[in-house]
């Protein structure tokens, strides 16, 4: 018996799937799809505002350096905040690097609950429902290899 993957919910073999619970042989299934849903858009609203957060403190920064160019000030008043500017606008880097990290799980999990059916003698059975995305692709190419007629036996 081969293994294709494991998780704590999810068991592929060259034998049978099991998914929450539900254990099924390969010969019962007939047919296997995924479908997905909709698209949510409180997850793409939260990468949005993610670059937001990384933009505000450059445009502080910027902002900060214009002023102290354009007001007629001391010289040691333009340079204190041409350089406050300066250390704003470099402080963004590490946030920037947390905060793009963020946007990239994001992605991996992805914005859609994805699901995997299959029919079954008995009628069509819900195998799998995840907003992850990456779970799902690894999982559903598992599901394919296992069923190709090649690999079984």
């Amino acid at each position: 018996m081969t293994t294709y993957y494991r998780d704590p919910d999810v068991w592929i073999t060259s034998t049978g799937v099991r998914m929450h619970g539900r254990d099924l042989r390969l010969e019962e299934l007939l047919q296997v799809w995924h479908t997905r849903g909709r698209r949510s858009w409180s997850t793409i609203a939260g990468r949005g505002v993610t670059g937001l957060a990384i933009l505000t403190p450059l445009a502080v920064g910027l902002l900060a350096v214009l002023v102290a160019l354009v007001i007629d000030a001391s010289t040691a008043t333009t340079i204190a905040l041409a350089g406050g500017g300066v250390l704003v606008g470099l402080a963004t880097a590490p946030l920037a690097d947390v905060l793009l990290e963020r946007v990239d799980r994001s992605y991996d999990r992805g914005s859609r609950v994805r699901e995997i059916w299959a029919r079954t003698a008995a009628g069509d059975v819900l195998l799998l429902s995840t907003p992850d995305a990456a779970r799902f692709g690894r999982i559903y190419r598992a599901l394919q290899r296992a069923l190709e007629p090649a690999t079984r036996r």
